[in-house]
């Protein structure tokens, strides 16, 4: 070997441009680090592996003078080819799909068609490495392999035509991981979309779909329905329940539910054999069986304290004997009734009921009725000072505004289920007439509740 050689030129090239190379490719990959770029991990791929490959290469193959059929040598060329093989997919999958700005053709891409497009490129890479480093013959390997293809393809027909219109539709992108769909089978939010089957979270647990089936049936996605998801809800009343009175009541209900400030009314319309139909927005689907389980449940305590059947159900709770009891043990020591008071209240007296939340008192609105409270304990809030929170319990009353027809100072919620007895204004004011001092009693209460509303100035 001559000292003079080509051979010394390569090495002095390896000597100087590995070191040189290792710096600057460490240097860049800080940087992309540093700004959490995809590109960290080929730059890492490049300085790790195919810097130091390559300079093994170069040197057994030019300075070495190491003969390209020697096995050892054989193998570099393989581990160097398997590592370019690596970079090329990890900097594509990083310029092309990690990079993608969001919404663009490149970010629709499902992940399946990445991952056949990742295993073909694979398989070309492999084969070339076989045919030019080990000297394989693939030609008839990529025949068999067409000829299997078809046959595989003509026995499995149907099953390969599912996959492929269920892949079509991931293309299409109707929707993504976390919309909800609405289909024959299921509703509920998308978890997770694969090359076989769409995985649907529902209330009753994971509804797995094939992709096939989703490809041949109409759905619904419900998320991309606008801005505001728009739930309804069926409910079914006596027919003899007057479908005015039954509408006003639900719309009522919905809109004391908490829900989004819009200007979408709540819109409830009669569908004829007893049947109703409430629908209002929502700020997502995902909200729905919350908002539903709590309209139902307040529909159910409000359609009996008003009188209405809902489900053609007849409900009995406020009996004479109940309202004489509760006139005796509550109303009585509040108002300072006699007997003779107490059994003139009866048949102007109702017992009933409100649910966990419910709203028995709103502040800005004249309450009509005084309300007592039997069972159960209400929370009072203040507009302006909500610190002012107290609690009400068996004994204590609501709506005495309601002798002075002065709107409530605050709000009044169920902390659970509440029985109260309900009279009407007109018969607290033919009691109070009678009794100066209870009107007296009353009206400092009411100056007292107003000061613990409104708070310090």
């Amino acid at each position: 070997m001559s000292f003079l050689g080509p051979w010394l030129y390569w090495a002095i090239g390896v000597a100087l441009g590995l070191p040189v190379g290792l710096i600057l490719f460490t240097e860049w990959h800080v940087a992309l680090v540093r700004k959490g770029s995809h590109l960290a991990r080929p730059v890492a791929l490049i300085r790790n592996y195919l810097l130091p490959l390559g300079a093994l290469l170069v040197l057994l193959a030019q300075v070495a003078g190491v003969p390209g059929q020697d096995p050892g040598l054989r193998v570099i060329y393989t581990a160097f080819g398997f590592m370019l093989l690596v970079l090329l997919l990890s900097g594509l999958d990083a310029t092309f799909f990690q990079s993608a700005p969001k919404g663009s053709w490149r970010n629709r891409v499902p992940t399946i068609f990445i991952d056949v497009a990742r295993f073909l490129l694979i398989g070309v890479g492999l084969a070339l490495i076989l045919s030019y480093v080990w000297g394989a013959k693939i030609g008839g390997l990529f025949t068999a392999l067409g000829v299997t293809s078809v046959v595989i393809g003509l026995m499995l027909q149907n099953s390969v035509g599912q996959i492929v219109s269920g892949l079509f539709m991931l293309f299409e992108q109707p929707f993504r991981i976390g919309d909800w769909l609405a289909t024959p089978a299921a509703r509920g939010r998308v978890v997770e979309v694969n090359w076989r089957a769409v995985h649907i979270s529902t209330t009753s647990g994971l509804q797995v779909t094939p992709n096939s089936v989703l490809a041949g049936t109409s759905f619904t996605n419900v998320s991309r329905a606008g801005d505001r998801y728009r739930a309804s809800i069926t409910t079914t009343f006596a027919v003899a329940d007057p479908p005015d009175r039954v509408c006003a009541l639900l719309s009522r209900v919905a809109e004391a539910l908490p829900l989004p400030s819009t200007d979408e009314a709540v819109v409830s319309v009669a569908l004829g054999g007893g049947e109703y139909r409430t629908t209002f927005a929502l700020d997502s689907p995902s909200e729905e069986s919350a908002a539903q389980a709590t309209f139902l449940r307040w529909l159910w305590y409000a359609a009996r304290r008003e009188g209405l059947h809902l489900d053609r159900a007849y409900d009995r709770f406020s009996t004479p004997e109940r309202v004489a009891d509760a006139l005796r043990t509550v109303v009585a020591p509040a108002l300072r009734l006699t007997d003779e008071d107490q059994q003139a209240l009866i048949p102007h007296a109702t017992v009933v009921r409100y649910g966990t939340d419910e709203v028995l008192e709103r502040a800005g609105v004249v309450p009509t009725a005084m309300t007592f409270l039997v069972e159960g304990s209400v929370r009072i809030s203040g507009v302006d000072a909500p610190s002012q929170d107290s609690t009400l319990r068996h004994g204590a009353f609501l709506g005495v505004t309601a002798l002075t027809r002065q709107a409530s100072q605050f709000d009044a919620h169920a902390l659970e289920e509440v029985t109260a007895v309900v009279i009407d204004r007109e018969r607290i004011e033919e009691l109070v007439i009678h009794k100066p001092m209870l009107l007296q009693e009353l009206g400092r209460i009411i100056d007292q509740r107003r000061s613990a509303s409104v708070g310090p100035r």
